[in-house]
């Protein structure tokens, strides 16, 4: 079988960070790498859920609502994969470095974290998920669209 693109990816060399995985046409999939890989610890279930509650909600609430395609989590627990329909580099660094800031800001309720909305509801930790937003918006407030690229890592 041939080995999927994310696969070829040199996961010794990954920072946390925000990298282009790939481009599908007019579709650009993003690597928002929480975690260095394979340094635990990962990101529990619990905060993973949340974190994908909440970037999910004020990312498809922007004004670029109608280009969020996915965000969701990766397998390995180090991250998430966006996905945005035309929208240059630029614009999609600036909407994840707002979303992740406004997530790290949140009050209240978690979205979409009732019985009724969700299949798992009880697996949550909005205390955990934003310790990660902040960690993580740390490492990228000042990412420049030039560190996109895996390469960049080398």
């Amino acid at each position: 079988m041939e080995k999927i693109t994310s696969f070829t990816v040199d996961h010794n060399k990954l920072n946390e960070g925000i990298y282009i995985s790939r481009i599908d046409g007019d579709i650009t999939t993003f690597d928002i790498r929480f975690i260095k890989p394979n340094t635990p610890p990962f990101l529990s279930n619990p905060v993973m859920h949340t974190i994908e509650h909440l970037f999910a909600t004020y990312s498809r609430n922007s004004e670029f609502r109608e280009q969020v395609i996915y965000f969701g989590p990766m397998g390995c627990r180090t991250g998430f994969y966006f996905l945005v329909r035309n929208m240059d580099n630029e614009t999609a660094l600036g909407l994840i470095k707002d979303t992740v800031k406004k997530c790290k800001e949140h009050k209240g309720d978690i979205p979409g974290c009732t019985k009724i909305e969700c299949g798992n509801y009880l697996e949550h930790d909005a205390v955990g998920a934003k310790k990660a937003f902040e960690d993580f918006y740390t490492k990228i407030k000042d990412y420049k669209t030039e560190q996109l690229d895996y390469n960049y890592c080398k």
